[in-house]
C-alpha cells in the first residue's frame, strides 16, 4: 500500500513538472520580416495600424487573464497568454521599426534630391555668368582699368541689391504705418478737442440761462411800487 502510494506521488510530481516545463515554454518569434513599404503613405499608415494593432493586443491579454482565473491551471494558462501577447508585440515593432527605417531614409532622399536641384541651379547659374559675363564699361582714358567683375562677384553684388531693395521697402512700409497711426492720433486728439470745446460752451450757456431764471425769479418776488 505504501510503494503504491510512493508511486501515485512520483507520477503527480512528474505531471507537475512536465505541466511546469510546458508553461514557461516560450513560443517561437516569427523570423520572416514584414514586406518592405513602398511609399512614405503606405509607412505611415503602417505605423498607425500598429498603434491601433498595439491596443488591440492588450485588450486580448486584458480578456484572457480574466479567462484563465476560471481555469485549474491559472498559472499555465496566464503564461501561454504572456507569451502570445509577447510575440504579438515582437510582430508589431517588426512592423514599426521597418516603417519608420523608410519614412526616415525617405526623409534623406528627399533632403539629398533637394541639394542635387539647388546645386544644378548654381551650376547652371555659373556656367551663364561664365559664358556672358556682364559687360564692363571701358575706364576714362586717365583712369586707370577697372578689374574684371567675376561671375561670383556679379552674384554677390546682385544678392546685395535684391537686400537693399528688399530693405528699402520695409522701411517704405514702417514709415506709411507711421504715417497712418500719427494721422489716426491726430483725429482723436482733434475729435476730443472739439468735445471740450463743446462742453464749455454747453456749460457757458447753462450759467447764462440759470443767471437770467435767478433774475427774472427775484424781479418777480419784488413787491410792485406803490403808486401816489
Amino acid at each position: 500500500m505504501t510503494r503504491i502510494t510512493t508511486l501515485r506521488a512520483g507520477a503527480l510530481l512528474a505531471l507537475a513538472s512536465l505541466l511546469a516545463a510546458c508553461s514557461t515554454t516560450q513560443l517561437a518569434a516569427p523570423e520572416v520580416p514584414p514586406p518592405a513599404s513602398t511609399s512614405t503613405a503606405q509607412a505611415q499608415e503602417r505605423l498607425a495600424a500598429v498603434a491601433a494593432e498595439r491596443r488591440a493586443i492588450e485588450t486580448r491579454y486584458a480578456e484572457r487573464e480574466v479567462v484563465c482565473y476560471d481555469k485549474f491551471f491559472v498559472t499555465r494558462c496566464l503564461d501561454e497568454a504572456s507569451e502570445q501577447q509577447r510575440v504579438a508585440l515582437l510582430e508589431q515593432r517588426a512592423i514599426e521599426i521597418e516603417a519608420s527605417r523608410y519614412l526616415r531614409q525617405a526623409k534623406v532622399d528627399e533632403r539629398d534630391r533637394a541639394l542635387a536641384v539647388s546645386e544644378a541651379a548654381f551650376q547652371k547659374e555659373e556656367a551663364e555668368l561664365a559664358a556672358n559675363p556682364p559687360a564692363v564699361k571701358a575706364p576714362p582714358p586717365a583712369a586707370l582699368p577697372a578689374p574684371r567683375t567675376t561671375p561670383a562677384e556679379s552674384r554677390a553684388a546682385r544678392t546685395k541689391r535684391l537686400q537693399e531693395n528688399a530693405a528699402r521697402t520695409q522701411n517704405a512700409q514702417a514709415r506709411a504705418a507711421q504715417n497712418v497711426a500719427a494721422a489716426e492720433a491726430r483725429r482723436v486728439e482733434s475729435i476730443e478737442r472739439q468735445k471740450q470745446v463743446a462742453r464749455r460752451v454747453a456749460e457757458r450757456e447753462a450759467k447764462a440761462a440759470k443767471r437770467a431764471a435767478d433774475d427774472a425769479a427775484k424781479k418777480a418776488a419784488q413787491p410792485p411800487a406803490a403808486s401816489n
